[in-house]
């Protein structure tokens, strides 16, 4: 645990709020006789303190930004692939502790996993050294500056510029369906499928339907791109 408070930056008083942040469900499972508990309840308690931190934030940074403009701002900032790509940078894949189907499923590597983790770290270092200590985690790893350019990508209507580009041409027909959704009540993941003309063009997952459809219209578009369309 020293290397990952390393990457963190941050000291643990109570090193068991971190070893919770890190197991799984599908280890606590396996392991019931030793009454683990997995980080689900802290993912709950973190997804709060982000928003919190992030509204905050945006609220100082953004003076004369409206309500929307702000709440689509937080939405692309503390969604799963940002919170995901906050993982990969603390190394956090590392240091779970995962069952066994979900180690040989590459679980580890998970977007949904590494994302639900990042806010259970979260969610550990406030209930260790509360909000200020929280706050300059957040800070440190999502609230910077290289983080502009990524949260403006996620802020692009994907859904409309797909459209656009497949009105090109005459009576191409677009819809959305959702094909699954996993996860407790409090934190599903949805995953939605764009199809063009009756044929699968992309799938994509979110924590909302409408982040699920706009990450579909991404894969599409991407995909519609890589075949010269």
């Amino acid at each position: 645990m020293h290397e990952l408070e390393k990457e963190l930056n941050y000291t643990f008083r109570r090193p068991d709020l971190l070893e919770e942040a890190l197991c799984h469900s599908s280890y606590a499972n396996e392991h019931r006789a030793g009454q683990l508990h997995s980080n689900e309840r802290l993912e709950f308690l973190g997804d709060s303190v982000l928003g919190f931190v992030t509204a905050e934030f945006l609220f100082a940074q953004h003076p004369g930004l409206p309500e929307g403009d702000l709440t689509r701002i937080r939405a692309a900032l503390v969604c799963e692939q940002s919170l995901y790509e906050v993982a990969q940078k603390l190394n956090l894949g590392r240091f779970l502790k995962l069952g066994r189907g979900e180690e040989s499923g590459g679980g580890r590597e998970r977007t949904s996993i590494l994302a639900d983790a990042t806010e259970a770290v979260i969610a550990a270092v406030y209930l260790d050294g509360g909000i200020q200590a929280a706050s300059g985690l957040i800070h440190r790893v999502l609230l910077d500056a290289e983080q502009e350019e990524a949260v403006e990508e996620r802020r692009r209507n994907y859904k409309t510029a797909l459209q656009e580009l497949v009105q090109r041409q005459a009576d191409q027909v677009l819809a959305y369906r959702m094909v699954g959704e996993k996860g407790p009540d409090h934190a599903k993941t949805f995953l939605a499928e764009v199809q063009l003309n009756g044929q699968a063009l992309g799938r994509g997952s979110g924590r909302s339907k409408k982040e699920a459809e706009q990450a579909a219209a991404k894969s599409a578009l991407e995909a519609l791109d890589g075949s010269g369309t």
